[in-house]
């Protein structure tokens, strides 16, 4: 994907499209919401997917359209809940590159193993794609308060996109989680506070105060549109394939959204004839040691129940229990994929090898998914031919590196021999 000669770079921000949205439904029980209105979860307590007259997106969207449009997550507006471009708060949400793996898939004798960077997007990760979409939609109510629960990155989209649009944002961290996303989070305009439990306890906070403190409730899944973002995943990677999908995603699984969107922009890609009818296959990584949807998928379960105890150095999966759980497990059973944890022993192994081969600095996330591919690929679960997407999710930059201990006294002799 190359950004068209002479196309002005806001086009897909300014220019006025039709808008297809029908109505919004419980992803559990199918029951029906009134779009253009603003919700949470549904009367039983589940997500709410946002549905389009996909027939008049057919007709009024086609390859050559998008093809003539900047490189930007708004160009599918068509297929994005966003009716009015005064609603769109951006940041500069540019399609985020597939780079190759060629010294590792020489090493492995695999197919092409590709990672989808997504550390490239404001605020340095993929949380940004689910934050734009959700924080437009609230500017688009006239919500002025938001409150989240967020291991970090969410946060920080969160905070920068809400001060974009002016609105006042209250956010809630593990205490353990890295200073460089607290800072982030506060120096970007939200009220931010430490609390001594995980992710799930936060959520609980933001739940508790909602009436009390007046504010919007963002966690995960719990408002419809962080997944009409993340969705552009799906059809970004398959717009820069050709129209074609990978034979197997890897996707560093927490609370899911991403996983989630992306299985239902495949859908919505084949119901507007940009795809066939093949999937690939989606498999949900998570560490070890915060692994609730891999045991929830290995005892052929249908929800996860809490893992108790949850600890890893990824700190984006350390969800211990995920509201849209079903549906990422739906999403895996029905494309013949599974769920895979991974020790942190293998994460931090995986991030230098990939960064010592390829010069790419994953995040822990990203590195989750290079050791469950390559685990995978050692026992026959993935074949040697098949072509692979590896997601990373941040910015390496974000994450503690390991301290680099060489010196040099220029005060004494040095010998050069030794860096022949």
């Amino acid at each position: 994907m190359t950004q068209p000669s002479g196309i002005p770079h806001d086009l897909n921000l300014t220019e006025a499209r039709p808008t297809f949205v029908t109505h919004l439904e419980c992803a559990m029980t199918g029951e029906i919401y009134e779009a253009d209105t603003p919700h949470n979860l549904s009367r039983v307590g589940r997500p709410l997917l946002v549905r389009y007259d996909l027939d008049g997106v057919r007709k009024a969207l086609d390859k050559a359209a998008l093809t003539a449009r900047p490189q930007d997550l708004w160009r599918y507006r068509e297929l994005l809940p966003v009716r009015r471009t005064e609603d769109i708060v951006s940041l500069g949400e540019n399609a985020t590159p597939l780079i190759p793996l060629p010294r590792l898939s020489e090493k492995l004798g695999s197919g092409e193993i590709l990672v989808k960077e997504e550390g490239r997007l404001p605020t340095g990760s993929f949380k940004a794609r689910g934050l734009v979409m959700a924080v437009s939609m609230a500017k688009a109510f006239g919500i002025r308060h938001i409150a989240m629960p967020t291991n970090g990155n969410a946060g920080a989209a969160l905070s920068a996109y809400a001060t974009r649009a002016g609105i006042r944002t209250t956010v809630f961290c593990p205490e353990d989680t890295p200073e460089v996303n607290i800072s982030e989070i506060a120096i970007q305009g939200s009220d931010v506070y430490r609390v001594n439990g995980l992710i799930d306890d936060c959520g609980k906070i933001v739940g508790q105060g909602k009436e009390e403190a007046g504010w919007f409730d963002f966690s995960t899944l719990k408002e419809p549109y962080r997944i009409e973002g993340k969705k552009t995943m799906g059809l970004e990677l398959a717009e820069q394939l050709g129209w074609e999908v990978p034979d197997a995603i890897f996707y560093p699984t927490g609370g899911g959204t991403g996983l989630i969107g992306m299985w239902k922009a495949f859908d919505e890609l084949e119901k507007i004839g940009f795809i066939g009818s093949k999937r690939p296959r989606m498999i949900a990584v998570q560490a070890e040691g915060c692994a609730p949807i891999v045991r929830a998928y290995e005892a052929g379960e249908e929800h996860a129940p809490r893992w108790e105890d949850a600890q890893t150095i990824a700190w984006g999966v350390r969800v211990p229990q995920a509201v849209g759980d079903f549906l990422i497990l739906r999403a895996v059973r029905e494309s013949n994929g599974y769920a895979m944890a991974v020790s942190d022993r293998e994460i931090t192994q995986g991030l230098a090898e990939v960064a010592q081969t390829e010069g790419l600095l994953l995040c822990p996330e990203g590195a989750a998914t290079w050791a469950a591919y390559k685990r995978s690929l050692a026992e026959g679960r993935i074949g040697k031919h098949e072509r692979v997407m590896l997601f990373n999710c941040a910015t390496g930059l974000k994450y503690p590196l390991p301290r680099a201990e060489q010196s040099l006294d220029r005060h004494q002799p040095i010998d050069y021999a030794r860096f022949g």
